[in-house]
């Protein structure tokens, strides 16, 4: 509740989408929470959720899955978690860890709202051919 309020606060009247999961959908729904311009759906598959991601302005998560598709797509992530499993996203791409302090999420916002987002770039080897080298690795084994 509290990040979702935080969220809010810090948005204003920009609509924000969230793709809640079942757990959390029915938290929400338990605790009543209600507020313009929220608009909470049910999970989303990985091309619509991704559909999502693409057109939005940011993305607010506590995963660090999100975080590889928001760098690709040079979205800019703010990431509510203390450490990530891809470290790349934050120190080359558009990833920010905020960490789990709700209050970490309004000058994170502001910064992005004022232009101020870091620019983002493409990791070493995050361009879609991984399967390409994968097979040429297999064949020049075979080879050898």
């Amino acid at each position: 509740e509290k990040i979702i309020n935080e969220v809010h606060k810090s948005l204003g009247k920009i609509p924000v989408v969230f793709s809640a999961h079942p757990r959390t959908l029915k938290q929400i729904h338990n605790q009543g929470i209600i507020l313009p311009n929220l608009h909470i759906i049910e999970p989303l598959g990985y091309l619509e959720f991704n559909y999502l991601v693409k057109n939005s302005m940011a993305v607010i998560t506590d995963s660090g899955g999100v975080s590889e598709e928001t760098t690709i797509m040079n979205i800019p992530c703010m990431t509510l978690r203390n450490s990530t499993e891809r470290p790349e996203t934050v120190s080359i791409g558009t990833n920010e860890l905020l960490g789990l302090n709700p209050k970490a999420i309004k000058p994170a916002i502001r910064k992005l709202i004022l232009g101020k987002w870091k620019e983002g770039g493409t990791p070493h080897l995050w361009d879609g051919k991984a399967s390409t080298r994968i097979i040429q690795g297999i064949i020049k084994l075979k080879s050898s």
